[in-house]
């Protein structure tokens, strides 16, 4: 592979107007069907009331001082010897009426503002594997030359909304202040919105900070108009980290929106019933956007599910299972009881861009969806349970998008949708392809497929008989050539290059 196929090129136009990978434009997603409800009203109740159980008798550990100060005053019941915060019912109702059902993030470029909560819907890119695949170049540990290409693939793709927290670790650079280079990626490489790192308050502060310079508005300005969001993963079972409580603070002073999302595995990180993990979820999310309130009433927060079982056999992580779907779904209707935009992921747990990986990501997608899922974080390009960013299932999971934003597309049924006068036109045993009806209407009337190939066998063994992955190759590789930087002011680079130069002599080389 040239360094200028591996660098991703500078040619092609920003929109792509023109260019030759089919893709849908970019657009806010919005699903109007009504979510599907796994529970009844009765077992929703029953999950609410083991949730209160457990922060009101268990209670959460919080590895952090000024957390436990904070739920203290709120009239908590604190044990510092352990660390252990209980709080009721009547706390967590009261804190969650001030948290919005729908809030707005605003990346360097307003025309792709997104809307969070309700019928819409964000797809992410993938976020934090140590590892990168391609078929080209084979797997290798995570670097910066492919994060940035993965940047680039996320600014070129239309159906990608936002960028995850890293989306590969570019593990050369010294940890402490990595996350410097890869925000400047994210808003010189592309015009999205990103997920910036919660671990410790210096990091969130940067992504604050440079997405600030990015717009071009003051600090303070972010405060009214949210231009990044996090995640603060709860240590299941039951345990919040010191660093991310952190995090959750400045993101929450602030005002920009946090995602609590417990990691909860059944039969690892939870009891290995799908009722007690969703319990124990349920519980762990409500108490971080507790804190979130508490720390700014007001503040945007999303409810995160990521709920999957494990391999009893080997103990490794599985998604895309039956229960994992079950697990999105009912993590929707318990984001929807408490008002909260819902956050959940499409993953799979394959080690390879094969059927594996397709089956699992489609049947999380479709959990996700019906569970009206608001955003889909790591919708683009994970592979091996999360340990490696791969090219090839980036273009398979981009055209599973697509497909999923065409069928959210309502059907059009005006008079003339209903193709009377066109039947009658057609004789019987005839066909329609040469009809007014069809001609006028021939070029969009259906989905037009990127990777898919609907040639009969012979033309596709002319073409090269190329498999779906063969041509997934092919189409980063095309969609890297293509890809064109989006312009930025030189004044606005300039200050971020400074910005960037400062804090990494302020960081130094000792680890935070």
């Amino acid at each position: 592979m040239t360094q200028e196929r591996r660098s991703g090129g500078r040619r092609g136009k920003t929109d792509r107007v023109g260019a030759s990978i089919p893709q849908l434009p970019w657009q806010q997603v919005v699903n109007n069907n009504a979510p599907m409800q796994l529970f009844d009203e009765d077992r929703m109740e029953a999950l609410h009331r083991t949730s209160m159980r457990i922060l009101s008798e268990l209670g959460i550990r919080v590895l952090d001082e000024k957390v436990l100060g904070i739920f203290e005053k709120a009239g908590a019941i604190v044990d510092r010897s352990e660390g252990t915060v209980r709080i009721d019912e009547s706390l967590v109702m009261a804190a969650l009426k001030s948290a919005p059902h729908t809030f707005t993030l605003t990346s360097r470029n307003p025309a792709k503002q997104l809307e969070i909560g309700g019928g819409n819907v964000a797809f992410g890119l993938v976020a934090g594997p140590p590892n990168v695949h391609d078929r080209v170049n084979g797997r290798r540990q995570g670097n910066l030359e492919d994060y940035k290409n993965f940047i680039r693939l996320a600014h070129y793709f239309n159906a990608i909304h936002i960028i995850g927290n890293q989306v590969v670790a570019p593990v050369e650079l010294p940890a402490n202040s990595r996350h410097l280079d890869t925000y400047r990626a994210n808003l010189t490489l592309s015009d999205l919105s990103f997920h910036c790192t919660a671990i410790g308050r210096g990091r969130a502060m940067d992504g604050i900070n440079m997405m600030a310079i990015a717009r071009g508005i003051p600090v303070e300005e972010m405060r009214a108009s949210p231009g990044v969001i996090t995640i603060i993963s709860v240590n299941s079972p039951r345990l919040f980290d010191g660093a991310m409580a952190e995090g959750l603070i400045a993101m929450a002073e602030h005002g920009q929106p946090v995602t609590i999302t417990p990691f909860t595995l059944m039969g690892a990180m939870t009891p290995v019933t799908l009722a007690a993990a969703l319990s124990q979820q349920n519980a762990e999310a409500l108490f971080g956007a507790v804190l979130t309130q508490l720390v700014n009433p007001g503040t945007p927060v999303m409810y995160g599910a990521f709920t999957s079982n494990v391999d009893m056999r080997s103990g490794a992580p599985a998604f895309g299972t039956p229960e994992n779907a079950k697990a999105n779904i009912i993590g929707g209707q318990l984001a929807r009881r408490y008002g909260l935009p819902y956050r959940t992921s499409n993953a799979n747990a394959s080690n390879a861009v094969d059927l594996q990986a397709a089956y699992e990501t489609e049947m999380a997608t479709w959990g996700a969806m019906l569970g009206g899922a608001n955003m889909i974080y790591h919708a683009a390009g994970w592979l091996e349970g999360g340990l490696t960013a791969s090219y090839e299932k980036l273009i398979l999971d981009v055209e599973i998008l697509q497909n999923m934003i065409e069928f959210l597309r309502p059907v059009p049924f005006q008079e003339d949708d209903l193709g009377f006068e066109a039947i009658k036109g057609v004789p019987t045993g005839g066909h329609f392809f040469g009809s007014e009806h069809t001609m006028a209407r021939y070029s969009t009337a259906f989905y037009q497929p990127m990777l898919s190939n609907w040639q009969n066998y012979g033309a596709w063994q002319e073409a090269g008989g190329k498999d779906a992955l063969d041509r997934a190759t092919l189409l980063w590789q095309q969609a890297l050539h293509e890809y064109e930087e989006p312009q930025m002011d030189p004044a606005i680079r300039e200050e971020l290059d400074a910005y960037v130069a400062r804090r990494r002599e302020e960081i130094g080389s000792d680890e935070p």
